[in-house]
This record gives C-alpha cells, structure tokens and sequence, in this order.
C-alpha cells in the first residue's frame, strides 16, 4: 500500500474516530440530564440506558462525523502544507481521495450491517428505562389487520413470543360477522396458536341480527406469517427495527393491502439517506484549496460546517415528510441524494489542477 494512502487514511481515521465519540456523548450527556431524572432503577440500569443511548446515537450521527472528518483531515493537511507537498510530487485530488472514500464507505458498510442485528432495536432498548427503571421489552395494545380480519392484541411479547389478550373480528358489509378472543397466544414458528379461545358468530336476516352462536377451541391457529417481530414492528409504525424485519413485514403489509409508506421510509432511513455523505465529502474534499494562502482557512472550515449541517439537518426534514406521507418516501430519499451526488460527480471529474 502506498505511503500517502496509509498516511491520509491514519488521519481521517483518526479525525473520524475522535470527533464520533465527541459528538455522541455530547448527545448522550443531553439526553441523560433530560431523561436521567425518570429512571426510577438502580445505577446500573442508568449505565445501560447510557449505553443504549450512545449506540443509537452512532447510528444517527456517524455520517455527519464521516463530513466533519474529511473537512478537518483536509484542513489540517493544508495547514501543514502536505497538500501542497504531495501536489508538488504528481499526486491529483482523485488519488489523495481514494482513501477517504474507501474508509467512508467501510464505515457505512459496517454500519449497514449493524442495521441487521439487535443494534438496530438500540433507541427502543434505551426508552424502555425511561419511566419504569426496568428494560420493558413488551409491546401493548397493537392493531392489525390480518386477511379480512382485524387483531387487537393487548400485550406482546417478543421475547416469549406470547401475546395476550387478543381479540379478533370480521367486518363484511358494515356488519361484524364475527369475533374470537383468547387470554394467550404462543407463537408457532409460522403461525399463532390461540389457548382457550372463544368465537362468537352474528347470524343476520338481512340488516338485523336474529341470532349468534358460540364456539370454544382449545387451540386455535391464526397471523400465519405475523412473526414477533413483524408484529411488534407494524404495531410501532415502522419504527426501530433490524433490516430482515423491516422486509419480513414490507411483504406481509403488501399482502395485505396495507400502506407501506412507513416501513419504505424507515428502511431509507437507514439504507439510502446515509449516503448524502459520499456526495458532499467529495464536494468538501475538491473544493476546500489545497494551498492556506488562498483562503482563510479557519472561514473555509467555518461555512464547509455550516453547509454540512444545513444539509444534514435538511435530510432528517425531508425524511420526516416523507415517514408522515406528505411526499413519497422514495422522492425524500432518492431525489435529494441523486442531486448531492450530481455535484459530487462534476467535481470529481472536473479538470485537475496541479501545484
């Protein structure tokens, strides 16, 4: 491996490294004097509420640590005037980029994968402290819609996978054909089964009801497909989730013919929205000059900020419209990053000037 590429990767490493910390135990430090005071528990469960904590905020703000990286590895290289050495010796932007842009996106991989495990659920797990002092991991009173039927479940645990207290009915024609409750339900591996469940069938004459009839199973089988997890997901709209979920019940809300917008807009939340970084670190990168006499570096470092966290903070708004339906998920995530990318493109292939 090249000199220069170990060298400018052991900063922006470094620089990543140091301002990710920073900033998510700042974060983790405000939302502990705000919430600290609720966690009724003992000292331990306060540690790992602040642990959760800052593993949500990773997920939240590695991008904007990723940006801040490059505009202080790139101001630091110019104040020292290695940028200028190495552009006196025949290097180009594109080559001293080239580290910059492999440690970026090893980072976005690292963190794409954590999307598919138990980090994913790290925001969930913190909030779970709040209030009761105890990690609540029960899931209550979620409404579904499962065939021609509605379940209204009263608790859910996912841990146990049992759920408690369900209640299911048909509506046909303004008129409820029937409903079936039962105290628990243990999942299956691909179904629910309903313990000492009771079904109470309406018989009509035309808009009137005559008569009902009623029926006890012992177990009764139903949610074929409605993991724990996919329940526990569509009962929090498409809130924390791991990927595998999330398309779990993307296909079991298409199925149903129920929208979507929620789980597309979590899953380019977390997929799609991160990569506005590759677009602006090649905009910081290519447009901050390589040589300290031609700017004022320490204004240069100032507006490179300023921008970055207008855009970043523009991402999270645009987001939030399209997880509310205002705009189309994909239009929040894919558009803005496709016209970031654009200018990111054009700088990158623009003509090259050396020192």
């Amino acid at each position: 491996m090249k000199l220069y590429y170990l060298y400018i990767s052991k900063h922006f490493l470094k620089n990543f490294i140091v301002i990710l910390l920073g900033i998510t135990i700042m974060f983790v430090l405000i939302n502990y004097l705000t919430y600290g005071s609720r966690i009724s528990g003992a000292f331990n469960q306060k540690i790992s509420y602040i642990f959760y904590s800052w593993e949500h905020s990773l997920s939240v703000l590695y991008p904007l640590a990723l940006v801040f990286g490059v505009i202080a590895t790139k101001i630091q290289l110019v104040k020292n005037n290695t940028m200028g050495a190495l552009y006196s010796f025949g290097y180009t932007n594109k080559r001293l980029f080239l580290p910059i842009l492999a440690i970026a996106m090893t980072v976005y991989m690292i963190f794409f994968f954590l999307q598919t495990t138990s980090f994913a659920y790290a925001k969930d797990d913190a909030d779970a402290f709040v209030g009761a002092g105890t990690k609540v991991s029960a899931a209550q009173k979620l409404f579904l819609k499962y065939n021609d039927t509605y379940v209204y479940i009263d608790k859910l645990d996912p841990v146990a996978k049992k759920i408690y207290g369900l209640s299911l009915f048909e509506i046909k024609d303004n008129k409820i054909k029937y409903t079936m409750k039962s105290p628990v339900g243990v999942y299956n591996g691909n179904s629910w089964t309903l313990k000492n469940a009771v079904m109470k069938t309406n018989y009509y004459d035309g808009d009137l009801l005559q008569r009902y009839g009623i029926k006890n199973y012992t177990n009764f089988d139903t949610l074929n497909g409605y993991k724990p997890a996919v329940i526990d997901t569509v009962g929090d709209d498409g809130g924390s989730m791991r990927l595998v979920d999330a398309y779990e019940t993307y296909k079991l809300l298409v199925s149903q013919n129920i929208d979507t917008t929620k789980i597309r807009a979590s899953v380019y939340n977390k997929v799609i929205s991160p990569m506005f970084i590759f677009g602006l670190i090649v905009l910081i990168f290519f447009k901050i000059p390589y040589l300290a006499r031609y700017e004022n570096m320490t204004r240069v470092a100032s507006i490179a900020i300023s921008v970055s966290l207008l855009i970043w903070a523009s991402f999270i708004g645009i987001n939030f419209l399209g997880s509310n339906g205002v705009i189309l998920p994909e239009l929040a995530s894919f558009v803005p990053i496709a016209a970031l990318s654009f200018f990111g493109f054009k700088s990158y292939f623009a003509k090259e000037m050396l020192a």
